[in-house]
């Protein structure tokens, strides 16, 4: 269900605060009508992070609700949203994600990958007060889970990884041979692409 805004909701999001000024109004209306049940909206962003659309994926149980990833993104993709922002409701008050919560976040932060549609934040609020995954590091950390990353995508990000350390071995080589030779450490990083604080760092012998 697409939630209407007034436009002075259609705001620019700079933080979580902004975000849960917003929900929390919408809390209140539809509590009214569904009252203990777990409300799980999905949040699109345009580019210079102005709120797109809210859209309300699922209602579910005092403590409990089922959120499958192609409703979260199929509006998302149909309202051209370059980022999301995943909040529900705790009707308990308890701001604590449970583990259900974090696994649904960690799937849906692998999908937004995918997609190219990230996940840059997922709420848990109440009448009174929000918890921010992202303030609290709890989004960088399931977005370094690789539960739900697909076996392709790991393939590729290992063998990226890898290219990645051979290229700065081999950097670091041509560095100490020029080091070596007595070039300054100024030019050594302009060709090796090292930082002058990691060619400073490099010690050889003459």
């Amino acid at each position: 269900m697409d939630i209407k805004l007034s436009n002075d909701e259609k705001i620019k999001i700079l933080n979580s605060d902004d975000i849960y000024g917003i929900m929390q109004r919408i809390l209140l209306r539809e509590e009214k009508i569904d009252q203990g049940r777990e409300h799980f909206w999905v949040i699109g962003l345009e580019t210079n992070n102005r709120l797109l659309f809210i859209e309300l994926i699922s209602l579910g149980t005092i403590n409990k609700t089922l959120v499958e990833p192609m409703e979260v993104f199929s509006f998302a993709l149909q309202k051209r949203a370059v980022k999301i922002i995943l909040c529900h409701n705790h009707p308990t008050g308890e701001l604590r994600p449970s583990d259900n919560d974090k696994d649904i976040t960690d799937r849906l932060i692998q999908v937004g990958l995918i997609v190219n549609t990230p996940v840059t934040d997922h709420l848990i609020i109440s009448e009174k007060s929000y918890l921010s995954f992202a303030d609290t590091g709890l989004l960088a950390e399931l977005s370094r889970s690789t539960k739900y990353v697909p076996p392709y995508v790991l393939a590729e990000r290992m063998k990226k990884e890898a290219t990645e350390i051979a290229e700065r071995k081999k950097a670091i080589e041509i560095a100490k041979a020029m080091k070596r030779k007595s070039i300054d450490d100024q030019t050594i990083a302009e060709t090796t692409g090292l930082t002058i604080e990691e060619v400073e760092k490099l010690r050889v012998r003459r």
